[in-house]
């Protein structure tokens, strides 16, 4: 896996500072390299489809750079490391904050407001450098992974690497009171010490990759291997390093030895640089969204990137050398750390500026801009912090980036209060607005007679497209509830109820989120009868008796036994009615796509309807509902002048639905299906917008609210369902 749906965004590393004047021009250019596959990935995406492995790239570099620099000066009291650390703050935050600040403050301007404070979350996250984890708890939350990325998204690398700067000489420093213990050539111990410490990460990386591949991506656990492989070449090459020299070091750029690269003849140096620089390529164009990564593949890259910088190639025929030193190579290595941190926000700001995607020209503006930003940024912010007097006192640097950093949690933090005091103001009014009687009221709307009820084009909508991303049910978990769903990895049955124990109807409600978006409708309905119901919810997994692809072979397994276990809480509860819904979220496994998956879903879903007949058992199968495929709100959110613009047509809207299918391959008058097609689409038209209710919290599930206001609707069909002897 390299990204999820709204593919996580590959992000340019902190490029350490050079080691006192020496610049190795091919690390430079391994920099410049790096960002370029980045950019090429974010701009045009079918180009590259791994470029999101330069960021393996980056992370070499910076730990080759940084252990190289910790064995040249290594610390060995507690003043050292507040030193390195100094310096650190002096070459990071300035920049970085920066932008987090900027784009704090443009996203307001042009950014719709439904995006505000997911991006306010994340930039507090990344001025605290703990973006990764954030990410990778949203990434499996199957709701919280459907979110736009935000415009600081790319930061998830910086908080890899600054966790990595806080532990790394550490590690060193003990690792170095070791040696000096026994007596021992600090860079041997280094190097066992740091081959131990890429070794368990990197067995680590393989095995949460393969159990749960979208958190592998981002936590730093699965990360730390690639940064410790350019430590661990560092301390290699710093044993048979002469006095005085390090491996950052420029020495002989004409060829001949250099302190520093592998010892190796010039001819073998230039193989080997050659051979990694086409390893980078391969994992750039061979790798795609679906290549589960980190594991064992980042190993291409993060090898191939070590093989350059051993090597160091000299200038001779066929070396890839000279074109390495080149100028624009240079000084694109040379902006690298500041262009990356532009080059995200500009694409993800820009379209919601001109209000549409991206084209040839708009992308070539992007470019030019960052390119443009990333120069100044570099010269006025970055060099102008790396002087030694912005690191004198020592506590200077410290205090400083403190305040800076609280400036920009503070901004976001405010950000946040002031989004969620809108939010609840909405739902407030949504639930006063309900609660009047209005009868053209959300679904209500969509079935009186034509003119009674009219259109909602602009206007106040029940609740806001800020607030109706937070109208879910209480199937859901939001906020300090815990929700109602099985969850990857286990998919351990968990079940929620409402209405009277004792009541005379027992319903039971089934399925993934497509099933829990009906919790609403069912729960009104029961209400008004006194019937009790019980959820049996996955998310992402159907009730059919299929392996379906969730991630990984594990997890297919583990909602397989979910899907078993609630057939036979089905068969034993003394349940007088299942309702059933389901959205085909993901392919069969061993299947390449939606379309040859439908076949095998629909055996699935006959398979439990026939387990149910067997049993006597009354089923009603809601068909699925249309699903627009975009976020609704964001769309509300930039027409509230017109809202029918974020309405579709039924033929691209309504996914096809094997469970109905399976109904009628049943035969069992007790077996039934319905649509509720008609209470969401008029005619060949669906509406984002009915009745003053956003019909959709997402780009699929119905808000809670509209849920409701189809509750009248869903009761008689079942009741009809009830009825059957």
């Amino acid at each position: 896996m390299s990204t999820s749906s709204a593919a996580p965004a590959a992000t340019r590393q902190a490029a350490p500072e050079r080691p006192d004047t020496a610049v190795r021009t091919d690390i430079q250019a391994l920099r410049a390299v790096a960002v370029s596959i980045v950019l090429l990935y974010h701009l045009f995406p079918g180009s590259l489809t791994g470029g999101f492995t330069g960021v393996d790239v980056f992370f070499v570099i910076s730990g080759f750079l940084i252990t190289s620099h910790l064995l040249s000066h290594p610390p060995s009291r507690p003043r050292d490391l507040f030193t390195f650390w100094s310096r650190r703050i002096r070459r990071l935050l300035p920049a970085s904050l920066l932008v987090l600040m900027c784009v704090l403050i443009a996203s307001r301007l042009v950014a719709p407001e439904t995006a505000w404070g997911n991006t306010a979350k994340q930039a507090r996250s990344a001025a605290l450098y703990v973006l990764n984890w954030r990410l990778a708890n949203d990434s499996v939350d199957y709701l919280a992974s459907q979110d736009a990325p935000t415009p600081v998204q790319h930061f998830w690398s910086l908080s890899v690497e600054e966790q990595f700067y806080l532990g790394w000489p550490v590690l060193i420093l003990v690792l170095a009171l070791i040696a000096r213990l026994i007596g021992r050539r600090v860079a041997a111990i280094v190097s066992l010490g740091l081959a131990a410490v890429v070794a368990a990460s990197f067995w680590y990386s393989v095995v949460e990759t393969a159990v749960e591949p979208a958190r592998a991506y981002f936590v730093t656990t699965t990360r730390v291997w690639e940064l410790g492989v350019g430590g661990l070449l560092a301390s290699l090459l710093a044993i048979r390093a002469p006095a005085g020299h390090r491996a950052g070091h420029r020495a002989g750029d004409r060829g001949g030895d250099r302190a520093g690269a592998i010892p190796l003849p010039a001819p073998a140096r230039i193989g080997l640089a050659w051979i990694g620089l086409a390893l980078i390529a391969y994992a750039a164009v061979a790798y795609s969204g679906s290549t589960p990564f980190p594991s064992w593949r980042a190993a291409v890259p993060v090898l191939g990137t070590a093989a350059v910088i051993a090597a160091w190639a000299p200038r001779a025929q066929g070396s890839p050398a000279g074109v390495m030193a080149l100028p624009p190579l240079q000084w694109l290595g040379n902006i690298s750390y500041s262009l990356y941190l532009w080059h995200w926000p500009l694409i993800v700001l820009v379209p919601a500026y001109l209000g549409h995607d991206l084209g040839l020209v708009d992308k070539l503006g992007v470019l030019v801009a960052s390119l443009a930003l990333a120069d100044l940024t570099k010269r006025l912010v970055e060099d102008r912090f790396r002087t030694p007097a912005w690191g004198r006192p020592l506590a200077k640097p410290y205090l400083l980036g403190a305040a800076a950093m609280g400036v920009v949690v503070v901004a976001a933090t405010l950000q946040n209060v002031a989004i969620t005091h809108s939010i609840e103001a909405s739902l407030a009014a949504t639930k006063v607005k309900a609660a009047s009687g209005d009868p053209c009221f959300g679904a209500a709307a969509i079935v009186a007679p034509a003119g009674r009820c009219p259109v909602t084009r602009s206007g106040t909508l029940y609740p806001s497209p800020l607030a109706v991303a937070a109208d879910k049910t209480d199937a859901w978990a939001v906020g300090d509830r815990k929700g109602c769903q099985a969850h990857r990895p286990t998919f351990r049955v968990v079940t929620c109820v409402a209405g009277p124990a004792d009541a005379p109807v027992d319903i039971a409600l089934v399925g993934n989120s497509h099933a829990a978006q009906w919790y609403p409708a069912v729960k009104e309905a029961a209400a008004a009868h006194g019937w009790h119901v019980t959820l049996f919810i996955a998310s992402q997994c159907a009730l059919a008796d299929l392996l379906q692809d969730v991630d990984t072979p594990a997890h297919a397994r583990a909602c397989l036994r979910w899907g078993r276990h609630v057939q036979t809480r089905l068969l034993t509860g003394g349940f007088d009615l299942v309702v059933m819904a389901d959205r085909i979220s993901v392919t069969a496994l061993g299947q390449d796509g939606y379309s040859s998956s439908l076949p095998v879903y629909e055996q699935g879903y006959e398979s439990v309807l026939r387990t149910l007949s067997a049993a006597h058992q009354r089923v009603l199968a809601i068909r699925d509902t249309p699903a627009p495929g975009f976020p609704i709100p964001d769309c509300l959110a930039a027409h509230a002048g017109d809202y029918a613009q974020c309405d579709g047509t039924l033929a691209a809207w309504l996914p096809p639905d094997p469970l109905v299918k399976a109904v009628r391959a049943v035969h069992d008058p007790r077996i039934t299906s319905t649509a509720m097609t008609p209470y969401l689409c008029e005619s060949q038209r669906c509406q984002a917008v009915v009745g003053g209710v956003p019909v959709y919290f997402d780009g699929s599930h119905l808000s809670s609210t509209y849920a409701r206001t189809l509750g009248p609707f869903l009761d008689p069909k079942m009741q009809a369902a009830l009825a059957v002897p």
